[in-house]
């Protein structure tokens, strides 16, 4: 990690605070042998009682990525019957929709999509674009969300399974990526840069968050957490056992992230996403720091696919190329240059993680 992230912190050992956090704090939430093992074994009796008399026990995601597609595989070996809800936002990679197929196909999972209105997501996403901010993707991220808890109250399920996870997830700037349940941000960059009225985009913020969570009794969990989760070795068994297929990077099952991830806010922001994965690594011991600055000193796209994605993306968009290329070049934004609810949901979600600690498996 470096001073790309514009609120990182050195210690007097050149220890950065996302590292130090990770060691002392978030490597306690990775698989730790048989304590996980004993631990994820009750949460899933706790389900399969929880669903007792209902047609699913739980509500998964599915993208086609790696980490949706194994949970799939796992939850499904540890006798579970989830729901697969698929949040369509138009940008599916065709390999991502083969792989859901797939998945869902071969594992006997019920499987559901929800199609977003594309002309109020499309204007939702030009909005956080023109904003010129690094959270480029918290549309979806909203979208996400509020589907998936829809969903669960919709079949009474009171547990959804996310593929979140601290060996692959568990170091991520504030600056890189702000928090995406934060409505007040959220509302003032699309009243400012919109041009529509959102009248079914799903929305998610804290107030149905605590709804959904108090008054439904619905939890998250993260099981990849408690089991060991390697994503070579993850990869390797979805090839062999569904004849799934690899996209190339974190989240390019959907080509707009892809673009987002890779090109715009590398050359927009400097951020590099890999600097947080390959700091994981190192901070698991998996790789080594040489061999992590060693890889960074490759551009994370190829020239050649960026110029098809964005003559893709700017036709879809419904602009031109020159205008997303203007919107690349704009001076970047932050989260603190508009107004926002951090200090306000910091209160409230260390509430939550003080009420509920004893929850392991509801934290991410």
């Amino acid at each position: 990690m470096d001073t790309t992230d514009l609120e990182i912190d050195f210690n007097e050992s050149g220890h950065c605070n996302h590292c130090e956090e990770f060691l002392k704090i978030r490597a306690k939430h990775t698989y730790q042998g048989k304590e996980s093992d004993d631990s994820l074994n009750r949460t899933v009796d706790a389900m399969k009682r929880a669903g007792r008399g209902k047609d699913y026990d739980c509500v998964i995601g599915v993208s086609g990525g790696v980490d949706s597609s194994y949970l799939a595989y796992v939850v499904k070996q540890k006798g579970l019957r989830p729901l697969a809800v698929h949040m369509d936002n138009g940008w599916n990679s065709e390999k991502a929709v083969i792989n859901i197929k797939k998945i869902t196909q071969r594992l006997r999972i019920d499987y559901e999509s929800f199609v977003l209105d594309w002309e109020e997501f499309k204007d939702v996403q030009l909005s956080f674009l023109k904003a010129s901010i690094p959270e480029a993707e918290t549309p979806t991220d909203v979208a996400i969300s509020a589907v998936l808890h829809h969903f669960a109250a919709k079949y009474k399920v009171k547990y959804i399974v996310g593929g979140g996870n601290m060996a692959t997830e568990g170091i991520l700037p504030k600056s890189w990526h702000y928090n995406a349940k934060d409505l007040k941000y959220f509302n003032h960059i699309h009243k400012t840069f919109g041009s529509m009225r959102l009248k079914k985009f799903p929305t998610f913020g804290y107030r149905k968050e605590t709804y959904y969570k108090l008054m439904k009794g619905i939890r998250i969990i993260y099981p990849l957490n408690f089991v060991p989760f390697d994503k070579d070795d993850a990869i390797k068994i979805l090839e062999e056992k569904f004849d799934w297929k690899y996209y190339g990077g974190k989240h390019h099952e959907s080509r707009y992230t892809k673009f987002i991830q890779s090109y715009y806010i590398f050359e927009k922001f400097g951020i590099d996403y890999r600097r947080a994965a390959l700091s994981i690594q190192i901070c698991c011991g998996e790789t080594r720091r040489d061999d992590a600055i060693e890889q960074l000193k490759t551009k994370p796209y190829d020239l050649h696919e960026i110029e098809e994605g964005m003559q893709y993306i700017s036709k879809k968009l419904s602009i031109s190329r020159d205008e997303l290329e203007g919107i690349v070049n704009l001076p970047a934004k932050w989260y603190w240059d508009y107004p926002n609810d951090d200090k306000k949901l910091g209160i409230i979600y260390d509430t939550y993680r003080f009420l509920f600690n004893k929850e392991k498996l509801d934290r991410f």
